[in-house]
């Protein structure tokens, strides 16, 4: 008896054990710092939804059961797996189970929850909202289907007032998602993830929670009535004018005393607008001016704060709190005649990083609101202006910081699998304008978008004239970018190019403003952050931090001539490591900053500055002049960078050296795997600014001056860039004949170098 007693405890000690254990963070090769603040308790407490706010809400975020199960089996009756923590992807560590789910497969969510007793007996009317679930969901609630949503990046919401049952409800969600196995936009998620792609995000990943609106009465119709404000969109002008156009939902259309009232106050609490309107069609318009208006801008993020009211025979049905920021984006000339990206008119050299929006632990989802607003304020700690949110969307909480922030935002459609050269399926095209019109809907009233990206490069890009003039239709407020990258359609406001490791610019155009979306991913992989022990690779790997920062702070360098040519913008790939890329300029789990902020500060600073200029030349490249240097590409004696060197055996060549088919560039044949170079330069003694080179390597080189090192370099350029010489090798220089001495040493693929020198001076 005392043994059964003993085995009976011991099973009802680990059940209980068990039912406390649920959810626990499942194991993972890196974590976040915020995953240990992750709770059943505490999962995304926030308001998911800043710009459109009502002060009463639910969450319903938390332990949810959950079931996978056959794509074609019917999700009326199931067994639970277990327990997962929403709004985390089921893939996630974050999530508890961390399963794959698939495209044989569907999966299926419930749980139970109350609605507020107050909200009831008030004859509240009640939306159950969905921040994000990705893809084709079907939503229960006591067993009566209440919607279908298709789509994995917008929100959606049901009124499910009229299935409610007295006391407890039921909620079941039912998700199909064949990620990369079907004709819908999918990002960067694959089911077989490795090098640029990315695991599978399946179902919720973003909040859910409900909210009481207009309430049910017997005043106006037997059959009572419910409104609701839907939305409000804000179209400003330079002169302060503005027009809102908004949209409410008023089920009893009869009803003819419908009006709503938006007023704006300052950051002050001053009221600056205030007017009443009728509401015809569900629809509404305001016009009107802000005296001496504040624009929202990088830097001064002015919001001014909104109420809009809704209201029946001067009945107040409804109120909602809002912001807007009065901030124009278009394309214009400057004073040098270029076309450049405008910002409430004027020119702002527009840099950020490719910003990817992906969590070692919660995949899409960011495991804490502080942590999805960590990156925005590293990014801008490190001297960036803009981001540009790379095929995917984030949720409405990330462009209401970057909204407060004061942080530009290029937005990219996630692309699908339609692509150049392919066949377009109708179920693809489809899919597209219905998420793309869903996304710009969505994000239209945020200062901080400023730009609409329909494609990047060829992925998933059709009929791309037709969608860039769909885009500029929907939304005329901002500029298009076609295509970001390769296979530029000559249509929209951008000019865009991709080159790695770069930077480089497309040519000038009275048409397009020209900018360069995706370059640099200098790779520096961190032992310790790995996502996978093998694999990790950058565009351009780097031994160490250090070489990591000279080398990004000579592309800056590079890029801040660019702007003087007429370029807009510059993105940075990328803001994080993400899985095997070891790109970041921060180690996936935000751990480590490889070059630290401040330097990266130091470095991005010069790009709004005025460009260093040159006080003189000392030798050109080949672009400009016919430059002889002795070579040789057998190995010398280790004195081979002293001026006493003797190489007088070495053979002459004019520069650049390498392919004669590489670059466009006249070359002395160079195809070895190393070869050395010296050449004589004459200088008068008097250096009042700093050397710099300007120079072609495919791929690592050595630069010495006098014997003494002026740089290093790892890995290849595609377009000339700028190298400073450090200071060391300045000192080395001598009045009279002095000696440059350079090694490269090529691996693989192209190979080439040329370089020129010259005395620059700080621009004015």
């Amino acid at each position: 008896m005392t043994r059964r007693l003993t085995v009976f405890l011991f099973a009802l000690c680990m059940t209980c054990m068990a039912a406390v254990q649920a959810w626990e963070l499942q194991d993972n090769p890196i974590v976040s710092r915020w995953a240990k603040e992750v709770s059943p308790e505490n999962a995304l407490p926030e308001y998911p939804r800043p710009q459109f706010e009502r002060k009463d809400w639910k969450s319903l975020n938390g332990l949810w059961d959950y079931a996978i199960i056959d794509k074609d089996a019917s999700a009326e009756t199931f067994t639970a797996d277990g327990e997962i923590l929403v709004p985390y992807p089921i893939e996630s560590a974050l999530s508890g189970v961390k399963k794959f789910v698939g495209e044989k497969n569907q999966l299926v969510y419930n749980r139970k929850f109350t609605v507020p007793e107050e909200w009831t007996k008030a004859g509240k009317r009640i939306l159950l909202n969905f921040e994000a679930c990705d893809w084709k969901t079907q939503v229960f609630v006591n067993g009566k289907l209440v919607g279908k949503h298709v789509g994995g990046y917008t929100p959606f919401s049901f009124d499910i007032t009229d299935v409610l049952v007295e006391g407890e409800q039921e909620l079941r969600v039912v998700v199909y998602d064949p990620t990369d196995a079907n004709w819908q936009p999918h990002g960067k998620q694959v089911r077989r993830p490795g090098g640029i792609m990315y695991t599978a995000v399946t179902g919720l990943w973003g909040s859910v929670w409900m909210e009481p609106v207009a309430p049910q009465g017997q005043i106006l119709s037997a059959a009572g009535y419910a409104a609701t404000l839907k939305d409000g969109k804000l179209t400003p002008a330079l002169d302060g004018s503005f027009v809102i156009q908004g949209t409410a939902f008023v089920a009893d259309t009869t009803i003819e005393n419908t009006a709503a009232e938006v007023a704006i106050y300052d950051a002050e609490g001053k009221v600056v607008f205030a007017e009443w309107t009728r509401i015809v069609d569900g629809k509404f318009t305001f016009t009107g001016k802000i005296e001496d208006p504040k624009f929202w801008a990088p830097g001064s993020p002015y919001l001014y704060n909104v109420v809009y009211k809704l209201a029946i025979n001067a009945e107040q049905i409804d109120k909602v709190d809002s912001y807007i920021g009065l901030r124009t984006s278009t394309i214009g000339k400057d004073k040098d005649d270029y076309l450049r990206l405008l910002v409430n008119g004027k020119f702002i050299f527009q840099y950020g990083p490719l910003d990817q929006g992906w969590w070692p632990d919660g995949l899409y989802t960011a495991p804490t609101d502080e942590a999805l607003k960590y990156d925005l304020i590293a990014t801008q700690k490190m001297g960036f202006n803009m981001l540009r949110k790379h095929v995917k969307v984030e949720s409405r909480r990330f462009y209401y910081h970057c909204d407060k922030l004061g942080l530009l935002v290029w937005q990219d459609m996630p692309s699908g699998s339609n692509a150049v050269g392919r066949p377009e399926a109708p179920e693809a095209s489809q899919n597209y304008y219905n998420e793309w019109t869903d996304i710009m809907t969505e994000l239209q009233n945020s200062p901080s978008v400023i730009m609409w990206v329909p494609f990047n490069e060829g992925w998933g890009q059709f009929d791309t004239e037709k969608v860039v003039a769909y885009t500029k239709d929907f939304d005329p407020t901002r500029v298009v970018n076609c295509a970001s990258g390769w296979t530029f359609k000559n249509c929209g406001d951008v000019h865009d190019m991709h080159s790695y490791p770069g930077p480089n610019r497309p040519a000038n155009s009275d048409e397009f403003a020209i900018v360069l979306g995706e370059f640099g991913g200098l790779g520096l992989p961190l032992q310790g952050h790995f996502w996978k022990t093998d694999g990790n690779w950058g565009y351009v790997n780097m031994g160490d931090s250090a070489a990591l920062l000279e080398r990004y702070t000579g592309l800056m360098k590079r890029l801040r001539t660019l702007i003087d040519e007429g370029l807009s913008a510059g993105v940075y790939t990328q803001t994080t490591d993400v899985e095997t890329e070891s790109n970041g300029l921060m180690t996936y789990d935000r751990e480590v900053n490889k070059m630290g902020e401040e330097n990266v500060a130091k470095a991005n600073s010069i790009l709004f500055r005025p460009a260093p200029v040159v006080k003189r030349v000392l030798f050109d490249d080949a672009r400009k002049g016919e430059n002889v240097w002795k070579f040789t590409t057998e190995q010398p004696s280790d004195d081979w960078t002293q001026p006493a060197f003797d190489d007088s055996k070495w053979e002459e060549g004019v520069a650049g050296f390498g392919r004669q088919d590489q670059y466009n560039i006249p070359t002395t044949k160079w195809e070895t795997s190393d070869i050395w170079l010296r050449k004589t330069f004459e200088f008068d003694g008097n250096l009042e600014g700093f050397l710099a080179a300007t120079l072609f390597h495919d791929e690592d080189c050595d630069v010495y001056i006098n014997g003494v090192k002026a740089f290093s370099l790892t890995g290849y350029v595609t377009a000339y860039t700028v190298q400073d010489v450090s200071p060391e090798a300045c000192k080395a220089l001598k009045k009279g004949t002095n000696v440059i001495a350079v090694h490269v040493k090529q691996t693989s693929g192209g190979q080439f170098i040329d370089l020129g020198l010259a005395e620059m001076v700080e621009g004015k």
